[in-house]
């Protein structure tokens, strides 16, 4: 009788999802005029969806939000179809600044937050998913980040199931049949990104940063090279964990060797936790099905009450550059914007509630063919500030790392100076001196 129940609920499953199953031109018709269209961050984008939106006759004073995208902007006119930005890629930098597309500044824990405070009411939700299960779930797998605190609220959900979308699990990370307004099917291969190519700078900032990495850590990786280049030089360590945004590729490598197996994490013990991966497909193929990752929203993976409870977490993201104060800009090369804040200060701040947490911020020590020096007496005029000069902790160049916590404004000069390039130091001194940060 059970069994014949069973059965009976899986056709039952199948039928609906037989009925919601369309073209991606049929779907996006669901969406109305003055409705926001929320995407999930890279692999998560749904390709044939945003395809079918450039070709919508039916915009009006719509909206759609990105975060990091893996295509090209929607050509439209904006009273049509406003584009936000949530973290620019190189596919919508660009775009916005020509003013295509517009950014929204914004802590990534609060992503979910400010995106219901925009759009209650009028959320639609489109995004990449896993195939269903037969209980009716189709996973988020890469990308469940802010998208997954938002499905419960959503007015329209429209997925793209795609059969390379990794099967994951963690908070929030299912929705059901029962919760779909539309369905389309394209299996294609995910958008990759593979490991990043690491220059001599990039191995001296990683093996600085690696030495201060105690066995039993936790880690959180930022975006980008420098930070990834910690990964070459922690083969040695031993039960390390990994609590971050991005899941890095070079997990796979760390966790086969035993090198990262969160058995000294404080909570979510045995699991790497993430919010959002881009890599390689052997990443993908690796996340498929696996329990020991968790892909939680970033309300979690970010949220302060989290991150404080990890004791031992060592938090690494890159910026731009760094002022005398220890003022972090890490959006913005001078006339062009660049990225955004990501979770660098949710991390920055965060870190600092935890028992034995440090705080690196890691950078090249020059810019442009080391012809500008990045450690600066002040940030340029405009420059957005990623990380203050109160939740500074500790700064790191190919030259070394200074710490910056808990030292006077004389103090914290005299030590970035010691880690600037050596071409720009004198120069760098004379400057404190005319400023007064050193006699």
């Amino acid at each position: 009788m059970m069994n014949g129940t069973l059965v009976a609920d899986r056709v039952d499953l199948q039928g609906l999802y037989q009925e919601k199953l369309m073209t991606a031109e049929e779907a996006v018709r669901l969406v109305k005029p003055g409705q926001g269209i929320i995407f999930p961050i890279m692999p998560g984008e749904p390709k044939a969806l945003l395809d079918g939106i450039r070709g919508l006759e039916t915009l009006e004073d719509n909206r759609l939000y990105r975060m990091l995208p893996s295509f090209p902007v929607v050509d439209a006119p904006k009273d049509k179809l406003r584009q936000i930005s949530i973290f620019l890629s190189g596919m919508d930098r660009k775009a916005m600044n020509s003013g295509t597309v517009d950014l929204l500044p914004n802590h990534f824990s609060d992503i979910p937050s400010i995106l219901l405070e925009r759009e209650e009411g009028r959320m639609v939700i489109m995004a990449t998913v896993a195939p269903m299960d037969e209980d009716g779930y189709f996973s988020l797998g890469t990308s469940p980040s802010y998208v997954a605190s938002l499905i419960d609220k959503a007015d329209t959900i429209i997925l793209e199931v795609n059969e390379c979308m990794p099967r994951t699990f963690g908070i929030n990370n299912g929705i059901h049949i029962s919760q779909v307004a539309a369905l389309i099917e394209n299996n294609i291969d995910l958008p990759e990104l593979g490991s990043p190519s690491l220059n001599d700078k990039d191995l001296a900032i990683g093996k600085e940063i690696a030495a201060k990495v105690k066995d039993g850590d936790t880690l959180q990786i930022g975006f980008g090279a420098m930070p990834n280049a910690v990964m070459e030089y922690l083969v040695d360590k031993r039960h390390l964990g990994l609590h971050t945004e991005m899941l890095p590729e070079r997990l796979v490598d760390l966790a086969e060797k035993g090198v990262i197996d969160n058995s000294q994490k404080e909570i979510d013990t045995g699991k790497s936790v993430a919010t959002f991966a881009i890599g390689s497909k052997r990443l993908y193929e690796f996340m498929d099905n696996n329990p020991d990752i968790l892909m939680n929203p970033c309300d979690y993976t970010n949220s302060f009450e989290v991150i404080s409870k990890l004791d031992n977490l060592v938090a690494i993201n890159s910026s731009v550059e760094v002022d005398f104060l220890g003022q972090c800009n890490s959006e913005r090369v001078k006339s062009t914007y660049y990225s955004s804040t990501g979770g660098q200060s949710d991390f920055m701040k965060g870190v600092r509630l935890t028992k034995n947490g440090t705080g690196i911020i890691c950078l090249y020590s020059t810019a442009k063919n080391d012809e500008i020096s990045t450690i600066v007496s002040h940030l340029f005029s405009g420059a957005p500030v990623a990380t203050s000069k109160n939740d500074i902790d500790t700064v790191v160049t190919e030259f070394g790392s200074a710490k910056l916590k808990g030292k006077t404004i004389s103090e914290r000069t005299e030590s970035l100076i010691k880690i600037a390039h050596p071409k720009f130091r004198d120069e760098l001194t004379e400057q404190a001196k005319a400023m007064g940060y050193l006699a």
